[in-house]
């Protein structure tokens, strides 16, 4: 059996506030399933402003972490267990909701093949600066795992079972009939969030995996194009690394992009080390935390040097 599931959705914060809304627009209610059309040139304006709220609060950081984010074997253990051992999404009454749950390890065993795929309202110069990230991460990610990663040409989608669109909104609320021919098992609740995606949430990604050995067989991610470049950015380093079976976030993971405080905006040391555990040969898909915990407890050791 198989199953189709929304891993994470990135929503940057500039605050503990929301972002004053502009001149014409009304404050959203909190709890919202759908959000109103709106236009590309309308939400790169809401976004750019979001971004540049978050540089000034010291958000969206490059840097991977420093002096300032100093983190232990036991930090790094507990941080892996919350992150690889627990789901984001819970599924009650078919609606999918933000809601921790315990999961056994999960992972990709066959290769993984990325394909980056554009919707034909997105420049061509932005396509360029999304490639140029696209690419070395994904070296990155191959690479920091040993697992068989790399990527098929654009225009040749054969073979890929890791799709990453960056899409225009009037080109994601049109994708309805692509999803439903491509990606079989997808849920209309799962529909709904795509098409009818939030305006808080800037990118989210599912996976297909079996539930019989927790061996993930198919993901694809969702970018919205109108995302200024930084943005952009985070959602690609986020998303590919939480479909590679990194599927939490945890608060107290610092320095982390699995932290929905977007202190850091791009992979850092810490989540280099989470995925280098995550396809560690010693770790198996189907674990449960209680059965892998000595086992990862001593390769955070390992690859801490033996800190305290």
């Amino acid at each position: 059996m198989t199953a189709l599931a929304a891993v994470a959705g990135c929503t940057l914060q500039t605050s503990t506030q929301a972002p004053p809304p502009l001149p014409s627009e009304q404050p959203l209610p909190q709890l919202i399933i759908a959000s109103p059309k709106e236009s590309s040139a309308y939400l790169r304006n809401y976004y750019a402003r979001i971004q540049a709220t978050g540089l000034v609060h010291d958000q969206l950081r490059t840097d991977g972490g420093g002096p300032d984010t100093p983190y232990t074997e036991a930090m790094l253990a507990r941080n892996f267990e919350r992150i690889a051992f627990n789901g984001e999404f819970s599924t009650i009454e078919e609606r999918r909701v933000l809601k921790e749950h315990a999961i056994k390890l999960t992972r990709w065993v066959k290769p993984v093949r990325f394909r980056l795929h554009f919707g034909n309202d997105v420049p061509e110069d932005q396509r360029e600066i999304d490639r140029q990230v696209f690419a070395p991460y994904i070296a990155r990610l191959g690479r920091l795992t040993g697992h068989p990663i790399s990527a098929v040409p654009e225009r040749i989608p054969l073979g890929a079972n890791f799709t990453v669109y960056i899409l225009t909104e009037d080109e994601r609320r049109a994708m309805g009939p692509t999803l439903r021919s491509t990606i079989s098992g997808i849920s209309a609740a799962d529909m709904h969030e795509i098409v009818n995606m939030r305006r808080d949430t800037q990118c989210v990604i599912f996976v297909r995996n079996r539930d019989d050995n927790n061996h993930i067989e198919r993901a694809f991610a969702i970018i919205r194009a109108e995302l200024p470049d930084l943005m952009r950015a985070a959602c690609l380093h986020e998303e590919l690394a939480q479909g590679l079976g990194l599927l939490n976030d945890s608060p107290l993971a610092r320095p982390s992009i699995f932290n929905d405080s977007d202190e850091f905006g791009l992979l850092t040391s810490h989540d280099e080390l989470l995925l280098q555990m995550l396809y560690d040969k010693r770790l198996q898909p189907g674990m449960t935390a209680d059965e892998a915990r000595p086992i990862f407890t001593k390769i955070a050791a390992e690859l801490m040097g033996g800190s305290a």
